[in-house]
């Protein structure tokens, strides 16, 4: 026994690896909308890139990087999700840090896959959360003041977003 526990390390690891794989083709063959250009390095499947594509204003002007990082205890830890494209926003901070229940720790489960944190994430963008925010500022201004939150947003949008990709 006290061999298995010493590869349990590359075990867990070639777990997540073979997981990562399966997830990663299936997200490809769906063609989520919302969620493009999708770019893994064939070296190290635990970090992938790929594009937001909102469909809600005020976010709808653009498209958003994200980085999602899997630890190599996936699906046993969740991933960390940072967005590369700054973007104005009550649930993701100047870092790019995003604040999504479903992979937090407390919440996270195994059984959840990374098509669900994705449209998790997608919602959030689409309808931000002020009762969960990183950013106290934006989340007092979408509460209190939505038309002006939105025109803020939305050229924040235009100003840092990525190009949208055409169909």
């Amino acid at each position: 026994i006290s061999q298995v526990i010493h590869h349990l390390p590359l075990l867990t690891s070639t777990l997540s690896l073979f997981f990562l794989s399966q997830e990663l083709e299936e997200i490809r063959k769906s063609g989520m909308k919302n969620f493009r250009n999708i770019q893994v390095d064939e070296t190290n499947i635990l970090t992938w890139q790929g594009l937001i594509v909102p469909d809600n204003p005020p976010y709808d002007k653009g498209a958003f990087r994200i980085e999602i990082i899997f630890p190599a205890e996936y699906p046993f830890k969740p991933p960390k999700i940072t967005f590369k494209t700054k973007i104005y926003h009550p649930n993701i901070d100047e870092k790019g840090q995003v604040c999504l229940p479903v992979i937090s720790a407390e919440n996270w489960k195994p059984a959840t896959k990374t098509d669900q944190v994705i449209q998790a994430l997608i919602a959030l963008v689409n309808d931000p959360q002020p009762e969960h925010p990183l950013r106290a500022d934006l989340a007092e201004e979408y509460s209190k003041d939505r038309k002006k939150f939105f025109k803020n947003a939305e050229e924040f949008t235009k100003k840092h977003g990525e190009k949208r990709p055409m169909d």
